[in-house]
């Protein structure tokens, strides 16, 4: 029985084999959960082919500002090919979506000269799209904002085109919502930070990806499973992965390792202490269904 005042505990599990039988379908993250930038996680292929063997279908969902085609280069290279899931789905591939076939009216009415903020690796989100690329803010008609080019880079470096941009009143498409990533053991801030300071800004923001609700509806659409709760969505994040699926009506499971390790006080890879747990959950606002440390059997 807890009081008012004791934040509800949050069930904790050794891994996927306590939950598999109770799910059809998962939506796993990618940074923080799979992998961290680097390399995949310990134990991660083995899970991954443990639910396969068992019949489960599996979607990667993640908020990677680039179409899926190069993220699942990116997976292979650490050796999560397509034979260990079966769909993929990105933020940046929503975003491309979104520019080529216009979702409502703030997106019809963006223009056709785009102002990049992000590195050239994430330019395929343009691909194939009728759109004139700039690279002055008093020329654009608006702003896709993928993340930072170095991964050591702040938001500070990133103030002087964002003001620029504000004050030429550019809406800015926001293809990563995420504030911060895993990339290796450090943390790096996204595209979401940059779009977070826009708003302070003054400026018009859209978001595309996670926990914002079109991306789950793919999903959704992808696994074909019609009973949402036999469908968990696994991922590092209370503010996207716990929130975009209490928003969708399905299960979160908080891998507790990702960016919330510090937060947590804890050991890579080892449960955190429960009221540790509770309380983080509780200042969220965002309350998972149960919680593991890290993405293995």
């Amino acid at each position: 029985m807890h009081s008012e005042d004791t934040p509800a505990a949050v069930p904790l599990h050794s891994g996927i084999a306590a939950l598999a039988d109770r799910y059809d379908g998962y939506i796993l993250d990618l940074w923080g959960v799979l992998h961290n930038g680097v390399e995949a996680y310990p134990g991660v292929i083995d899970c991954l082919d443990r639910l396969r063997t068992r019949g489960k279908r599996v979607c990667l969902l993640s908020n990677a500002p680039r179409r899926c085609a190069g993220v699942a280069e990116k997976l292979a290279g650490m050796g999560i090919t397509p034979d260990h899931y079966d769909h993929l789905m990105t933020s940046g591939e929503a975003t491309h979506d979104a520019l080529a076939d216009p979702p409502d009216e703030w997106h019809a009415a963006l223009g056709s000269r785009c102002l990049h903020i992000g590195p050239p690796r994430d330019a395929d989100v343009f691909e194939g799209l009728p759109i004139e690329m700039v690279d002055d803010p008093a020329r654009a008609d608006f702003v896709v904002n993928t993340g930072i080019d170095s991964f050591d880079e702040t938001i500070a470096d990133y103030e002087a085109i964002l003001k620029s941009c504000a004050a030429h009143a550019l809406p800015m498409v926001c293809a990563n919502p995420d504030l911060v990533v895993v990339v290796g053991t450090k943390m790096a801030i996204c595209a979401g930070m940059l779009a977070q300071r826009y708003e302070e800004l003054g400026g018009s923001v859209r978001y595309h990806g996670k926990p914002h609700a079109p991306v789950y509806r793919r999903c959704f659409d992808l696994l074909g499973i019609q009973d949402r709760a036999r469908i968990a969505a696994v991922g590092d994040s209370f503010r996207t992965d716990v929130a975009g699926a209490n928003a969708a009506g399905i299960d979160a499971l908080l891998v507790t390792s990702g960016i919330h390790l510090e937060e947590l006080a804890t050991a890579w890879g080892e449960h955190p202490d429960p009221a540790r747990l509770a309380a983080a959950a509780a200042a969220s606002g965002h309350t998972p269904q149960g919680a593991i440390p890290r993405f293995h059997w």
